[in-house]
């Protein structure tokens, strides 16, 4: 009896050795890894219309979901109105007056110059006959006069007529410039606001989940759909410390999953800098033989494409 069950524990024993030789010293146990994309609007309002449903894929810039958006809408409505008032207001001020004004006064200059020039032909006789005492110094005083009341006059309308096509005063204008630009700040904002109540796709992905229903209202900030980009789909795997010499930034590794016709081709891009369950003690050569390094590659957008967060996998190194 004794030596039936030793035969049977070295039977056992052989064939457990056996089976461990068979497994690659290199291959490794890990799971896949999912980097997921929560898509929410920075202000909140109750959704309108979800675009999209667990299990689709979209592409980039497609719509996702809405939230509604009526005081954003006349918000933008009234900044627009605000701006071309102001926009205006500006370009009144840079034009000056209108040009019926400023004929206006060029009419009126003409008329002035034409009293001028009368009057400084009457000054002119009446001075020449003051000499020879036909006219009296009175009415020599009274076209001397009339004769500078006409210049005078020419020169305030030349005046008015110049500032008429100049437009509005410099720090008036500044002022109305300042206006124009506080206005197209404020329609910046409102703009931004109505677009960030409609969402899109930041890149390809499949939507792994949607957290609200139709109707439902959405805080600021809360997202509405999860998506999962291939990109993001990465193998986490575990190294133990003296095979991590053997592992490089670039690498290749090759991911067998069960039920999948081939293996996955995978990039490492990422080594943990520190062991996994660390003994708080020196690392005696029996401590170490327990430590592993936690490592991150990632796929191609094809392979990615068939496989799923959660997954379990063996790594083998290339």
């Amino acid at each position: 009896m004794r030596v039936f069950l030793s035969l049977n524990l070295f039977v056992l024993a052989a064939g457990l050795f056996a089976g461990c030789s068979q497994n690659p010293t290199d291959e490794f146990q890990g799971y896949i890894e999912g980097e997921y994309v929560y898509v929410a609007s920075p202000l909140g309002g109750a959704l309108t219309n979800l675009a999209v449903a667990r299990g689709d894929s979209v592409k980039t810039g497609q719509p996702l979901f809405e939230l509604e958006r009526q005081s954003e809408s006349a918000a933008l409505a009234q900044a627009e109105k605000n701006l071309t008032q102001s926009q205006s207001q500006l370009d009144d001020l840079t034009k000056g007056k209108r040009p019926t004004e400023i004929e206006s006064l060029a009419a009126q200059l003409e008329r002035a110059q034409a009293n001028l020039k009368l009057s400084a032909a009457q000054f002119a006789r009446r001075e020449q006959l003051g000499g020879a005492d036909v006219v009296s110094k009175e009415e020599l005083d009274q076209a001397r006069a009339q004769n500078d009341a006409n210049q005078a006059q020419v020169n305030q309308l030349a005046a008015d007529l110049a500032t008429a096509k100049l437009g509005g005063r410099d720090d008036a204008i500044r002022a109305a410039q300042a206006a124009v630009e506080s206005q197209r700040a404020a329609l910046d904002k409102a703009k931004w606001a109505f677009d960030q109540k409609q969402q899109f796709a930041p890149a390809d992905a499949a939507v792994h989940d949607t957290l609200y229903r139709q109707g439902e209202f959405v805080a600021a900030g809360n997202p509405v759909v999860v998506l999962l980009p291939p990109a993001n789909l990465k193998v986490r795997f575990f190294v133990p410390q003296e095979k991590l010499a053997q592992v490089k930034i670039g690498g290749m590794i090759s991911v067998k999953c069960d039920g999948a016709a081939h293996a996955f081709v995978a990039t490492v891009n990422y080594i943990a800098t520190q062991a996994e369950y660390t003994p708080p003690v020196i690392f005696s050569r029996e401590s170490r033989a327990n430590l592993v390094f936690m490592i991150e590659a990632k796929f191609s957008p094809a392979d990615a494409a068939e496989l799923r967060p959660g997954q379990p996998v063996d790594v083998e190194l290339k």
